[in-house]
């Protein structure tokens, strides 16, 4: 960690308009994506061994009404049981914009997180010390099934995960079309033999996003933390998952969305079918399922998973090896067109946890 000092003059003053004292040393790191995200967080550490951490955004999703809700958010989960630092307001109660390294940006604190993030603790767990991680991603499923049946609606914020809408105003489309767009564009420099393939896998795919399109403004949400990486989940050191940090992707979402969405990790697309379809089924200890996402999960299926950008990779390392390529789009129908039983997986057998 550095010193701080004089010289420091524009983190002396982020510092002074959230606490008294000054910290004895800092580390910073740097977030950003791109040129037009610029994000740092700045560690900082005061003589009594209290750490808290400054984070300053200039980028177009980041603003004070935002960061109120992810405030809300956060307490959320804490009142489901769940550990998450504190985010805190300047002394004067609200989140100021501030002059730092030629940004603008807007300030807020957090509370430095008292547990490991779980990425760390994998790492360096080994034999019989090792931790499931598996048993990890299913506890975090089940925490934000309790999110989604609280039914959280003091915000219209998307989360990042948002289908239909845009995150942020420098979005040109939702993530969900992006990619498919960008499977399209791959798709069209293959040979002219693939050509009617391809018309028909986006034909078919462009119909399915229309009907779900006609439902989906009807299916329940919450505000979610939308991001669950492995660095934002906290483990205790006996290696239990006790909580999340990392707000800043948070929103209102669709549940059955968020939840497809974040499971993307499997290698192959029959386990990865295999997983959603379990998730759904142990999910149901604590969240009642609606008719209508039941209607709703076979189109978000078919939406979200067969052009996702795991396709476009696919095909690219298909090379010129024609084989490659038909075999990466007869897959990409199969999963167009598969009759999944998403239903009998939803169905609740017995509710212990509902708001």
């Amino acid at each position: 960690m550095l010193e701080i000092h004089s010289g420091n003059q524009e983190l002396l003053h982020i510092f002074s308009l959230f606490f008294d004292d000054l910290p004895l040393r800092f580390d910073i790191r740097n977030t950003s994506c791109g040129d037009r995200d610029f994000r740092e967080a700045i560690i900082a550490e005061w003589e009594s061994g209290e750490k808290h951490v400054i984070k300053l955004a200039d980028n177009d999703f980041t603003f004070a009404e935002k960061i109120e809700m992810w405030k809300k958010c956060a307490q959320a989960y804490r009142d489901c049981g769940y550990y998450c630092p504190a985010i805190l307001c300047s002394k004067k109660g609200d989140f100021p914009t501030v002059s730092y390294k030629s940004h603008r940006c807007v300030a807020y604190a957090e509370e430095y997180h008292k547990y490991r993030e779980a990425k760390e603790r994998f790492s360096e767990a080994c034999g019989e010390s090792a931790i499931s991680e598996d048993k990890i991603r299913k506890e975090t499923f089940l925490m934000t099934a309790k999110i989604a049946a609280k039914r959280l609606d003091f915000a219209d914020y998307p989360s990042a995960y948002c289908l239909f809408d845009t995150f942020c105003p420098s979005d040109a489309t939702d993530e969900v079309l992006e990619n498919a767009l960008e499977w399209k564009k791959f798709a069209a420099t293959l040979p002219s033999e693939f050509q009617a393939q391809i018309q028909r896998i986006w034909h078919r795919w462009n119909d399915n996003r229309e009907k779900l399109q006609e439902i989906y403004a009807d299916l329940p949400t919450s505000i979610f933390q939308a991001d669950l990486n492995l660095t934002n989940v906290l483990l205790d050191d006996n290696g239990n998952f006790v909580g999340i940090f990392d707000f800043n992707l948070c929103g209102k979402d669709v549940f059955l969305n968020y939840l497809f969405r974040e499971i993307h990790w499997l290698p192959t697309d029959e386990a990865e079918r295999k997983y959603i379809l379990e998730t759904l089924k142990s999910v149901t200890k604590v969240y009642r399922f609606s008719d209508i996402e039941k209607r709703a999960a076979p189109l978000l299926y078919r939406c979200i998973k067969p052009l996702w950008f795991t396709r476009v990779k696919k095909l690219k390392e298909a090379g010129e090896n024609k084989k490659g390529i038909k075999a990466c789009l007869d897959r990409i129908e199969e999963m167009q067109t598969k009759v999944i039983d998403f239903e009998s997986y939803m169905n609740d057998t017995r509710i212990l946890f509902y708001t």
